[in-house]
């Protein structure tokens, strides 16, 4: 199917800072080019996509425990969290936005932001966990679907 709409699909399976960054970048560099974008956040790459004022997730003590582990946002470079608070003052320096501003900046922008279903169950995570304006919960079948008709496919 060509219809003349240039596509690109990211498939955000970390939440690691260290790749956020440069799944929002490219998503949002895209959609300034005039790219239909689509992220599709499944595992970890959900994650970013918590409200910040939702510390605990999960339905049971294990889901639970994993979203207590992943509010770390923790990066190969954390340290403990100097690692990340390192990169954080570093983007800054350098005037490259923090994931959360680059997150609105893509919703700002129309990138479609969809959550996997199977994570969100398997996680314990619902839609009140999650931050406003995303898409409805796609499965694996939605996410092929989209990268088989975009010319560009980033697992990140």
């Amino acid at each position: 199917m060509d219809d003349g709409i240039e596509r690109m699909t990211i498939i955000c399976w970390s939440g690691e800072m260290d790749k956020v960054w440069p799944q929002y970048i490219l998503a949002t560099t895209g959609a300034a080019y005039g790219m239909e974008v689509t992220m599709f956040c499944t595992f970890w790459g959900l994650f970013p996509l918590k409200r910040p004022e939702v510390k605990i997730t999960g339905d049971n003590w294990m889901t639970k425990a994993m979203g207590v582990m992943n509010n770390q946002r923790i990066s190969h470079l954390n340290f403990g969290g100097v690692g990340t608070k390192m990169l954080r003052t570093i983007a800054k320096k350098h005037k490259v936005e923090p994931p959360e501003a680059l997150i609105a900046t893509a919703q700002e922008l129309g990138v479609r932001l969809a959550p996997c279903q199977m994570t969100m169950d398997l996680m314990g995570l619902t839609r009140d966990d999650l931050i406003d304006g995303l898409e409805e919960p796609l499965g694996a079948a939605a996410a092929m679907a989209n990268m088989q008709r975009s010319s560009i496919n980033l697992f990140i």
